[in-house]
Formats: C-alpha cells, structure tokens, sequence
C-alpha cells in the first residue's frame, strides 16, 4: 500500500497523541495546517477521533495509534 500525502498527513496527526493517558487530546486551530485540518476531520470521518476538529482518540483510533507508533519504533530503530 503505497503512502500518498493525505495518508501520510494522517499517520503525522496519530503519532501526536500521548498514548500514556486518555486524558489529553488534540484540537486543530484556525491557524493550523490546511492538510492537518483535513486529516483530522478525515480520522473523525474513518470513527478515530471523537470531534471533527479534533478531540480524543476512539477505541478504534488508539489501537490505530498504537499500533501505528509501535511500527514507526521499530521502524526508526537502529539494527546492530
């Protein structure tokens, strides 16, 4: 599955959720990035985040998440 830009924009805004706590979440601004708007508003679309501005991760968006952080660690890991 090839990575396009909206995908990739997507993937930027999961891996800024704190998976630590439930407790923090994320809002898009009027200011914020036209493609980060989008992306949220995607996420909240595909029933990942709670709001369409942005909000807190569902059920479904923290596996995501969490799943989606653990491959870029492993991923951005060094192999000895």
């Amino acid at each position: 599955m090839p990575v396009n830009s909206q995908l990739n924009d997507e993937i930027r805004i999961l891996t800024l959720f704190n998976l630590d706590t439930s407790l923090e979440g994320i809002k898009a601004h009027k200011s914020a990035d036209p493609g980060a708007k989008e992306a949220i508003e995607r996420l909240y679309k595909k029933g990942l985040l709670t709001q369409a501005d942005g909000g807190y991760l569902t059920d479904l968006g923290r596996n995501c998440a969490e799943h989606l952080q653990n491959a870029l660690r492993i991923l951005s890991s060094h192999a000895d």
